[in-house]
């Protein structure tokens, strides 16, 4: 029976404040264990501030993976952290992309990173989503250095592309791994089409030699689009993101009242879904297989986690700062 992997993303950057998602780390893990018990084979990590906004720091994301690794050691869900969770240091600054990557760098356990393959408009109005060429090339050699498999978030034709520029470079190595995010304004839309459009536009460059033919992808949609994408997705055999970082509303009732969703009820949905389309949930093992990772040493991230201290990332923040010079703004969610 084939296997589908399904991610569950638990808070994003811009899920509002006030809404049921895990913002301190301690809930955060509790929620990625959780889901991994309702079939999750991957938990896609965000952080929050003290004030409920996304923020890129390497101390809170030692303190959840380090909680989820040694307070619920059964769990072997698969850890996938963002590259992108704070549009405050999302101005390609040299200060901003250090601090985007401060966690790859120094948290142990991290098996997967978002690869946002280009830049794009977030919203109308909104901000600019940065991803510079050279912090990309960046990105992809810290990956290759530190082991950990890069997840291309793909929000619309031309990074599909670009992808492959950089896997025919050597930036990024084969087998390659896309997320199909659609629903943002300014990249593709969530609807059935738009995805067949990417799934066709992938096997075409595959045929061409322009990407591998060693690929998987996955593919959500946000809001309203998450359903349509998701059975899209089951559709085309690819695999399925959910969670409240792409959408808040389970559905309605029968007098139109909004359901609000729990991430335990999107990946309780998806796990219903995948079974009734005739596949099986793949386990964090057999996802790790399909994906080209590691097994998990469970043992051996334990211990690196344990060599780690919170002073020792506050300094490496304190660091960037002072070598980079902080550009730090306050600001609403990038949307």
């Amino acid at each position: 029976m084939a296997k589908t992997i399904i991610t569950a993303a638990l808070t994003g950057a811009v899920t509002p404040h006030g809404y049921d998602i895990p913002e301190t780390p301690e809930a955060i893990a509790a929620c990625a264990y959780e889901c991994w018990k309702a079939g999750a084979s991957v938990v896609h990590l965000h952080m929050r501030d003290d004030q409920g906004a996304g923020v890129m720091d390497p101390v809170k994301f030692y303190q959840t993976i380090s909680t989820l690794r040694t307070k619920y050691p059964d769990c072997d869900v698969i850890v996938n952290c963002t590259s992108s969770g704070d549009n405050r240091v999302s101005d390609d600054s040299p200060y901003g992309n250090a601090m985007r990557v401060l966690h790859h760098e120094n948290v142990p356990g991290i098996e997967m990173g978002t690869f946002d393959a280009g830049s794009f408009n977030w919203g109308i109005p909104g901000g600019v989503f940065h991803n510079s060429p050279t912090m990309l090339t960046n990105l992809g050699y810290l990956y290759q250095e530190k082991g950990i498999k890069p997840e291309f978030e793909i929000f619309d034709l031309g990074m599909l592309r670009a992808v492959g520029v950089y896997w025919k470079k050597g930036i990024v190595k084969a087998p390659l791994h896309f997320q199909f995010c659609l629903g943002v304004v300014g990249g593709m839309a969530a609807t059935p089409h738009d995805l067949q459009l990417l799934v066709d536009e992938m096997v075409l460059m595959q045929g061409r030699g322009d990407l591998p033919q060693e690929c998987t992808w996955s593919a959500f949609g946000i809001g309203k689009g998450h359903l349509p994408v998701m059975f899209a997705a089951l559709a085309n055999g690819g695999s399925i993101r959910v969670g409240m970082e792409d959408n808040v509303i389970y559905g309605r009732t029968a007098d139109g009242k909004k359901i609000m969703a729990t991430n335990l009820m999107l990946v309780q949905r998806a796990v219903r879904a995948v079974e009734a389309y005739g596949n099986e949930p793949a386990t964090p093992a057999e996802a790790r297989e399909m994906l080209g990772l590691k097994p998990l040493d469970l043992a051996a991230t334990q211990a690196a986690l344990a060599e780690v201290t919170i002073e020792q990332l506050e300094a490496k923040k304190v660091e960037a700062g002072e070598k980079y010079g902080s550009t730090y703004f306050a600001a609403k969610g990038m949307g």
